[in-house]
């Protein structure tokens, strides 16, 4: 199966650990020319940033020549319930800060990256934009309001820019990942990891180069017809069970 993607050029968001740093070594070793946006990069790239992402598409843009791939993968996370309710009364809820900081993030980096890149991939001819969803934007999730909430709207981007975009050869996909084996996993306690591992058929974890690998397969030749989808890599979960 011919890849093809020797010396195409290839933006990763949150590209300096755990699944983003994975989908930079995976893209490398196909030959391309990667790219890694990242708050922990020299320069440092805020996705939320519009002056600062721009200014970084162009300078790609300008060294290569053309950008062929963006990896909308940078993400965090401010897990709390709702309404936490105990003992009769309010225990806590989620602030305004925690929802604000991950739709900044999840949501609006996406839009920020991919709106500075696409004119590029215009001008090129065409390229893939391809966005880090969650089973728990398919699914919901316990404490994620917010989480789920960005995860939910990257698919509903997907499919609209695939509308949108496919005119100029660009094709826009998601990848839906389940419980992976990143280090923030590993640092949970044991029974908590291997909970999760439970809840999937495959009774294992994924690892980041799973994802990185969907990721890699999506950008090549070999997808060249699939646009508009939501790839689950999740080892068959299935949410409550």
């Amino acid at each position: 199966m011919n890849l093809n993607l020797k010396d195409k050029v290839v933006i990763v968001t949150g590209g300096a650990a755990g699944i983003g740093r994975a989908t930079v070594d995976a893209f490398t070793a196909e030959g391309a020319r990667v790219v890694a946006w990242d708050v922990t990069t020299d320069p440092k790239i805020d996705v939320t940033n519009r002056d600062v992402v721009e200014a970084a598409a162009n300078d790609v843009a300008s060294k290569y020549g053309r950008i062929d791939v963006l990896v909308n993968n940078a993400g965090i996370v401010r897990d709390a319930q709702l309404v936490k309710w105990k003992d009769g009364g309010v225990a806590s809820m989620m602030d305004d800060a925690s929802f604000d900081a991950v739709i900044n993030v999840n949501l609006k980096g996406v839009f920020v990256c991919t709106r500075a890149v696409v004119p590029h991939m215009i001008r090129g001819g065409g390229g893939v934009v391809l966005n880090a969803s969650s089973i728990v934007g398919l699914y919901g999730n316990f404490g994620q309001t917010n989480y789920a909430a960005t995860k939910a709207g990257v698919i509903s981007f997907t499919k609209t820019w695939a509308r949108e975009l496919g005119k100029h050869n660009i094709r826009v996909n998601a990848v839906a990942p389940g419980f992976i084996s990143t280090d923030m996993v590993k640092a949970m306690p044991e029974k908590i990891v291997d909970a999760m591992a439970q809840k999937t058929p495959l009774a294992k974890l994924g690892e980041p180069i799973d994802i990185a690998n969907a990721y890699v397969w999506l950008a090549s030749d070999a997808a060249k017809f699939v646009t508009g989808a939501v790839l689950s890599v999740d080892g068959g979960l299935v949410m409550g069970t």
